[in-house]
């Protein structure tokens, strides 16, 4: 029996998915839920798994085509068996086996060092990751470039020996954007030209909220199986100044402000591709606990390429920590259609001036951007000054004052 293939239903705001790559060829084996091929989409790369047992029958679409919702990409044919190869002609005498080339010595170490799904990917093209040009962060190899390096053949080439540079070269590489990169800079595009974004600032002394992690810290982990992060505060800090500040958690629909009576906090999460958003949804029914553990999910799923489109969709505010990579002080770019971000920045010991005294604390400086059409200058700083008082008292988020 033929069963088809389709692309999973793509949301409104995803309209079709490239081919990334296959990893399966017409003609071989495939198991139930074994993943047939990655598919990638603005915000995310979907890998599509195979419904039945079979062969693999048909493949209707190659590497870089561009397809839709529900389209038929592939036809496997269920509880077939894959056909043996043909023996080959028997030979008067063998000669004795040339034994295998070495594996390149910085092969396994190379590897190594790869995400899950970019090891799956090296592994199921025979691919040495030393040979590949990395694009991620510090030069890092990624499961994209995996895939552009694999595209030509499922076993790549040998390595031409690097030339001479020329005295006084000034080497240049162009390579295209991913369709994430791509989709990143249209909608900071989108942002800069559409929206008339402010930033304000301020700053906030955590010597409190160190305090209670040093204090609470072992406890809670024991209680939770989680630690406890400083973002659990920022973002129940927000959760609660969002109910106080509602147009903070608005946006702006043509003519209309849509008021959203719940707090879907999406958090920034770096991955090798770009920065993505999953969202925290009704973080206002959250505890400390869950949103450590929701942070901690995402995060695993974001290295793992694992992150779904339902993940990504919706959120009505969103928290960006630039201090993860030493970020002292930026201005943050709102992610429409929501109207604020809040910007996180890296903890610095600073002297400050306390009841007449010069002390020394860990201080960050906050940022708020947001959308100046139906903010307000005074909102925005009332709700800056909010998350402060919180994250300075850190016991009347838990009193919600």
């Amino acid at each position: 029996m033929s069963i088809e293939v389709k692309v999973p239903v793509l949301p409104e705001s995803v309209s079709d998915a490239t081919i990334a790559t296959w990893h399966k060829k017409a003609g071989e084996a495939v198991k139930r839920d074994e993943n047939l091929v990655d598919l990638e989409t603005d915000k995310v790369v979907l890998e599509v798994p195979s419904p039945v047992d079979g062969v693999l029958k048909e493949i209707k679409f190659q590497s870089g085509d561009t397809v839709t919702s529900q389209q038929v990409i592939a036809v496997i044919e269920e509880g077939a068996v894959a056909a043996a190869p043909a023996a080959a002609p028997a030979a008067a005498a063998p000669a004795p086996a040339a034994a295998a080339p070495a594996a390149p010595a910085g092969a396994k170490g190379a590897n190594a060092d790869l995400s899950p799904a970019g090891l799956r990917v090296a592994t199921e093209q025979n691919i040495d990751a030393s040979k590949v040009a990395g694009t991620g962060r510090d030069g890092r190899v990624t499961k994209e470039d995996l895939v552009n390096y694999g595209k030509g053949g499922s076993a790549p080439a040998a390595a031409a020996p690097a030339a001479k540079p020329t005295p006084g070269a000034r080497p240049e590489e162009r390579v295209p954007m991913t369709r994430m990169r791509a989709r990143i800079a249209e909608r900071l595009m989108q942002s800069k030209n559409s929206i008339a974004m402010l930033t304000s600032f301020n700053e906030v002394n955590l010597a409190e909220v160190v305090k209670m992690r040093k204090a609470l810290g072992e406890s809670f982990e024991k209680a939770n199986g989680v630690k406890l992060g400083f973002m659990s505060f920022f973002v129940k800090a927000a959760a609660e100044a969002l109910k106080r500040h509602p147009i903070v958690n608005a946006s702006v629909d043509g003519n209309d402000i849509i008021y959203h009576g719940y707090q879907d906090i999406s958090i920034a999460v770096s991955t090798e591709k770009g920065l993505v958003t999953p969202v925290l949804r009704d973080v206002q029914d959250l505890s400390f606990a869950d949103v450590e553990r929701g942070i901690v999910d995402y995060a695993k799923k974001a290295r793992d390429g694992k992150l779904g489109l339902d993940d990504l969709q919706g959120g009505t505010f969103t928290i960006t920590n630039g201090g993860t990579f030493g970020s002292l002080l930026s201005t943050p770019i709102v992610n429409p259609p929501q109207s604020a971000i809040l910007g996180m920045h890296a903890i610095k010991e600073r002297a400050i001036v306390e009841n007449g005294q010069v002390i020394a604390a860990p201080m960050m400086y906050l940022a708020l951007s947001y959308d100046h059409r139906i903010i307000d200058g005074k909102d925005a700083v009332l709700f800056l000054v909010d998350i402060k008082n919180q994250l300075e008292n850190p016991q009347r988020m838990l009193l919600g004052i």
